[in-house]
C-alpha cells in the first residue's frame, strides 16, 4: 500500500471516546503502511436514516472502502448492501448487521465477543459482592441495547452472576447510552430503588453517567458501578476506587488498527466475505491500581 492514495469512508456510531480511538488507530496504521489516506467521516448519532444518507454519498463518490459501526442490525442492511453492490468493500467494527447479510455484503467484522465481554464484568461483580457479603444484590442496568452487542453483553454479565451470586436481582434496565442521558436515567433508577447496590453500565457513556449520578446523590461508597469501555475519566474514577469497581474494555486504537488491516487485505485482492476478526478484551479492577495507571500512561493523549 506504500504511496497509494486511498479514500475511505468511516461511520462512527456516536460521539463516545471509543470512536476517537478507532479513528486514531486506523489513521496511524494506514500511515505506518505508507498509504496516503483521506478519511471521509460521519457520526450519525445512532440514526439509521442519517447513516444511510451518508453511505449513499460515499457510494456516489466511489470511495475505496467503508469502515462502519452499524446503527442497527437490520436497519443498516440497505446502506451496507448498496455499498457492497457498488463494489466498495465494507468492514464492520464494534457493531454490524445480522449474520446472514453480513456473510453476503461485509468483507470482515472486527469484534470482541460481546458475551465474553459481559461475562468478564459479571465475574468482577460477583467477586465484589461475595467479598462484601452481599448475597442478594440489587442491580440497575443502564443500557445501549438498541444494538445487539449490548444485549449480548448483559447476557454474559448475567451468566456470570447466576453462576456465583444466584440471588442477584436486576431491578431496572433502561436505555442511557450517552453520558448526558445516562446521568438522568441512573438518577431516576436510584430514586425508584433506594436500596440499590450497584449499576451495570453497558457502554462508556452509561458507565460514567451512572458514576456521576452516584456522586451527585452523595451515594459514593453505598452504590457502586461495574462498567464498560475505558476512557480517561473512567480510568481516574476506577483508580479512586470508591464508586467504579471494574471496567471491561476493548481498545479503540486496536480496533482501528485491525480495521485498517482488513481494508488492506481486501484492497490487495482478497474478496472473501464474512470474516470475523477477534478484538482483544481486557478487564481492569479498582484493586489493580498499577494496571489502571499503566492504561492512563499509555493513553496520555486521552484517546482510548
Amino acid at each position: 500500500m506504500k504511496g497509494k492514495s486511498l479514500r475511505v469512508g468511516a461511520v462512527f456510531l456516536d460521539s463516545q471516546g471509543f470512536y476517537g480511538g478507532v479513528k486514531a488507530g486506523f489513521k496511524s496504521a494506514a500511515s505506518a503502511s505508507g498509504a496516503k489516506l483521506k478519511l471521509i467521516e460521519s457520526n450519525p448519532g445512532d440514526d439509521a436514516s442519517k447513516e444511510a444518507s451518508f453511505v449513499s454519498t460515499l457510494v456516489s463518490s466511489r470511495v475505496d472502502a467503508l469502515i462502519i459501526s452499524a446503527s442497527s442490525q437490520t436497519g443498516s442492511v440497505p446502506a451496507i448492501r448498496s455499498a457492497a453492490k457498488a463494489g466498495i468493500p465494507v468492514i464492520c467494527y464494534n457493531t454490524c448487521i445480522d449474520q446472514a447479510d453480513l456473510g453476503k455484503y461485509v468483507s470482515a467484522y472486527v469484534q470482541g465477543d460481546p458475551v465474553a465481554f459481559g461475562r468478564n464484568t459479571g465475574e468482577a461483580a460477583a467477586r465484589y459482592f461475595l467479598k462484601a457479603g452481599i448475597t442478594h444484590p440489587k442491580i440497575a442496568v443502564v443500557n445501549c441495547e438498541f444494538v445487539q452487542v449490548c444485549t449480548q453483553r448483559r447476557q454474559g454479565f448475567e451468566e456470570a452472576l447466576k453462576a456465583k451470586v444466584p440471588g442477584y436481582q436486576l431491578v431496572s434496565n433502561q436505555a442511557g447510552t450517552t453520558e448526558d442521558k445516562s446521568v438522568s436515567v441512573a438518577t431516576n433508577q436510584m430514586q425508584a430503588h433506594p436500596d440499590l447496590d450497584a449499576f451495570y453500565g453497558e457502554s462508556g457513556g452509561a458507565t460514567y453517567g451512572a458514576y456521576k449520578a452516584i456522586q451527585s446523590a452523595n451515594k459514593a461508597g453505598k452504590v457502586v458501578v461495574f462498567g464498560s469501555d475505558m476512557t480517561t475519566d473512567i480510568a481516574k474514577a476506577l483508580a479512586d476506587g470508591k464508586v467504579i469497581k471494574s471496567i471491561t474494555d476493548i481498545s479503540g486504537k486496536v480496533t482501528g488498527k485491525l480495521a485498517w488491516e482488513q481494508v488492506q487485505r481486501v484492497l490487495q485482492g482478497d474478496k472473501s466475505l464474512g470474516k470475523t476478526v477477534d478484538d482483544p478484551i481486557t478487564g481492569y479492577t479498582a484493586d489493580d491500581k498499577p494496571a489502571v495507571q499503566q492504561w492512563l500512561t499509555a493513553h496520555a493523549d486521552g484517546l482510548p
